[in-house]
């Protein structure tokens, strides 16, 4: 059973979600509280595998609570909060601080969200349960927002027409666990090899490649530096590390790099689509999926430019619309569809047939 602690001043939320994890069979609420305060006393007679946190409360905010709990005694945290929604820094924060993944609240209708988003929930804990946390050694500062220049010199596409093999390159970030199930889980065992960005810790790509892998027809793997990026199969950028794409020859592959944040982001889109456009050009497609902030939109811009097909998901079926929507603001996204029709757009542009509904012309 995965242990669960609930951490929200509303007691409306703590029932609502204790009600929701007792229909899974493996998720057990073993305590709740109304501030960090309680928590903390709480916690010295009960060790939860994961947390669901608030931002918002009193005595203490969710954020300090979060940053004294890694300091001193990290457990997976999520935080669930009505504070991260579009033009808010406290998801950017929170993920500074470890969280493990972010999940918007919403203001009102709390109990027909929870309804409609049941599975999300359920997978999102169970994915933290397995990630692997490390103390918080000081306080995260404030730091210069760096582009992809620091990682890839923009300029001189590099892209070798000749071949005539394609890749699917995607970026997400805050709700992107599930829209890239949905995504992957769409693909034939024969589709083009496909490289993601997801915004999240080192240590939890690992679990989500392996939860995806037994989810689809492709294989899904972390990926690791110079690997090849092979037809039915799809690689995760592992967190903490900027991922690349290469041509060695006839192939593609991964080049995995350190290096500042860019876009706040490690690994970041930008960095992954710069060099799509750089090394793939026409070849490629770009899909940018739900998240908070601008990651992605500056390189999906410079895919279009190198003659790649472009896809961003709409608003109503994002959960944050805010890298899909800097992307369309910068004129980045050639089609905008909701989530359930891009793997079909996609697969299109890549000539290969789906039995998923066609994307119209």
């Amino acid at each position: 059973m995965i242990k669960v602690m609930l951490v929200d001043d509303s007691a409306l939320v703590r029932n609502a979600l204790e009600e929701l994890f007792n229909r899974a069979p493996d998720i057990e609420v073993v305590a709740s509280a109304p501030d960090p305060f309680i928590a903390a006393d709480k916690l010295k007679r009960v060790v939860p595998d994961v947390i669901l946190l608030d931002v918002e409360m009193p005595k203490m905010d969710g954020l300090t609570f979060l940053r004294k709990l890694m300091n001193q005694h990290p457990i997976p945290v999520i935080i669930c909060s009505t504070l991260v929604g579009d033009n808010s820094t406290t998801h950017i924060q929170a993920l500074e601080l470890g969280a493990v993944d972010i999940i918007q609240k919403p203001k009102i209708g709390l109990r027909q969200f929870v309804e409609q988003h049941q599975q999300y929930f359920f997978d999102v804990v169970r994915a933290a349960a397995q990630s692997r946390l490390k103390p918080l050694i000081k306080r995260v500062q404030a730091r210069e927002k760096h582009n992809a220049d620091v990682i890839l010199p923009s300029g001189g596409r590099r892209a070798m027409h000749e071949t005539t093999e394609k890749l699917i390159i995607i970026g997400a970030s805050t709700g992107g666990t599930e829209a890239i199930k949905t995504v992957l889980m769409g693909m034939p065992s024969d589709c083009p090899a496909i490289a993601i960005v997801q915004h999240m810790p080192e240590g939890f790509t690992k679990s989500f490649a392996a939860r995806l892998d037994s989810l689809c027809q492709i294989n899904v793997r972390e990926a690791t530096d110079n690997m090849s990026l092979l037809r039915g199969h799809a690689v995760i950028a592992p967190g903490n590390m900027h991922m690349m794409i290469r041509r060695s020859g006839a192939r593609y592959m991964v080049q995995l790099q350190d290096g500042p944040p860019v876009s706040r982001h490690k690994p970041s889109v930008d960095v992954l689509m710069r060099s799509a456009a750089n090394y793939v050009g026409s070849n490629a497609v770009g899909i940018i999926l739900t998240g908070m902030g601008d990651d992605g939109a500056a390189g999906l811009l410079e895919m279009r430019e190198a003659g790649a097909h472009t896809i961003g998901q709409d608003e109503t079926s994002s959960v944050v619309y805010g890298m899909p929507k800097e992307a369309y603001k910068k004129g980045a996204v050639v089609q905008q569809l909701p989530l359930e029709r891009i793997c079909a757009a996609a697969l299109k542009e890549a000539a290969i047939e789906s039995q998923s509904t066609p994307a119209p012309e």
